[in-house]
């Protein structure tokens, strides 16, 4: 999504671009694929930093009008309203913040004038500029405004699901925007999820003359007198410019610049990776009970968000209805679609043999199933099996094929590049590794390096 909206926006300005994309569809991970006759969105759960039509400071407008794209044609549905629950206790949030902010006050009401400081420590530290921020861990900033444990967790929680490279923690200024664009803003969808979005921003950049290449990836960066003078191509090819952006990571760009010198990023390979399963079944969630759009679990009272030891660790995750954000009248899923998400180990995945790897998919699969029914209402697993007309899972490797990152890190390297700048004067990274997360965040990255490094 970064290297397509910098695509998109140095082409505005009559740049000749190449955009290179290694596999046959676009978008990374926030891509799609088919199973059982239907597509399905890999990364989109929600499009984050929701925003009506007009509002001037939101970053999601803010794409819309650097990219010269209309509002209406990304067809943006707001959610039905998520939760995140440790054990028996959950905390609503919508975009409204007031959700929120009511029940802390109900459950923490202690910590409700903390929090409400905190909200606006928050808008303060996101009007400054991303690479002016300081380098510093979240909880001992929020510290200064929350005392309970169990509901900084909490708020921990979405926000590391969504964001964090980090284990058990995440920079401040992760922190400040996952918050801003998850609490403060919220969630919405396109009817059609990611293709919407891809579809529209392919026809953008080909309406402007851009050029792409499909099934083509990048071997290695050509560096002479520190100055990227050519890429050579996965086929052999050449191609000399005079910029390039990468969005493959910080580390692994720098893993293919060929100056004979070692890369000083080889050791800033994130550990945090995830798996996820898909289930598809005839019907809607609300005939189950199931209303939210996106619950947060843990089963206990803390939250332990780091490599697990083993494949996959089930005792916390995301799970996420497609189904259920506000389509406009006369607009439905045709099926229901159920998804879960958790941590998982690249490691021990990639380690597997072929049959093995197949056998601990379904293992998992079953169990993820059962763990994800035990946080939701009126759960009857017999219902949901006989229902189930599709089914998949992806683990960390499908994550590493699909991003490039190393250790399968769907978020990037611990720390962060914020001027997106390198040690190569005319090699710049954006995505993920600039520090912008999520759908909306990488977009703006690929914005900001092509607005501040190649158009001033």
């Amino acid at each position: 999504m970064s290297g397509l909206a910098a695509s998109i926006r140095l082409a505005l300005f009559d740049k000749k671009v190449l955009l290179l994309e290694r596999h046959n569809v676009l978008g990374g991970l926030n891509s799609f694929y088919s199973f059982g006759g239907r597509k399905h969105d890999v990364g989109l759960h929600a499009l984050t930093n929701y925003a009506e039509r007009g509002a001037k400071k939101s970053p999601l407008n803010k794409i819309f009008r650097q990219l010269r794209i209309p509002y209406e044609q990304w067809d943006l549905a707001p959610q039905n309203g998520s939760r995140v629950t440790f054990k028996d206790l959950s905390l609503r949030f919508s975009n409204d913040p007031s959700v929120l902010e009511t029940d802390i006050a109900e459950h923490f009401p202690k910590q409700i004038d903390g929090f409400e400081k905190l909200c606006v420590r928050v808008e303060e530290e996101f009007a400054i500029s991303h690479d002016k921020r300081g380098f510093e861990l979240a909880k001992p900033m929020i510290a200064q405004y929350l005392s309970d444990p169990r509901l900084i967790d909490m708020l921990h929680l979405p926000i590391m699901g969504y964001g964090s490279s980090q284990e058990d923690d995440l920079d401040w200024t992760q922190y400040v925007n996952l918050f801003k664009s998850i609490y403060l803003e919220g969630f919405c969808r396109p009817y059609e999820g990611v293709r919407r979005i891809l579809r529209n921003l392919r026809e953008k950049y080909k309406a402007l003359g851009g050029v792409r290449k499909m099934k083509c990836g990048v071997k290695e960066i050509i560096v002479k007198n520190d100055a990227a003078n050519a890429i050579v191509l996965d086929n052999g090819e050449t191609i000399t410019a005079d910029a390039v952006i990468s969005s493959i990571g910080y580390p692994e760009t720098m893993n293919l610049c060929s100056d004979g010198s070692e890369n000083p990023q080889k050791d800033n390979i994130g550990q945090v990776s995830f798996a996820e399963t898909q289930i598809v079944f005839k019907g809607q969630p609300k005939d189950f009970g199931w209303e939210d759009t996106i619950i947060f679990f843990n089963d206990s009272d803390k939250l332990r968000f780091r490599k697990p030891e083993g494949l996959i660790d089930p005792h916390c995750g995301v799970i996420c209805f497609p189904n259920n954000y506000q389509y406009p009248e006369g607009q439905e899923l045709e099926e229901g679609v159920l998804r879960i998400s958790t941590l998982a180990n690249f490691d021990g995945w990639d380690a597997l043999s072929p049959d093995a790897y197949k056998a601990e998919k379904e293992r998992w699969f079953e169990l993820l199933k059962e763990k994800a029914l035990e946080f939701l209402p009126k759960a009857d697993i017999a219902k949901l099996d006989s229902l189930t007309v599709a089914r998949d899972m992806f683990t960390p490797k499908t994550i590493k094929r699909y991003t490039g990152h190393e250790k399968g890190a769907v978020y990037g390297a611990t720390h962060k590049n914020r001027p997106g700048t390198t040690p190569i004067k005319n090699l710049f990274i954006c995505g993920t590794d600039h520090g912008f997360v999520g759908i909306t965040g990488t977009m703006l990255s690929g914005i900001t390096i092509a607005n501040q490094h190649i158009l001033t």
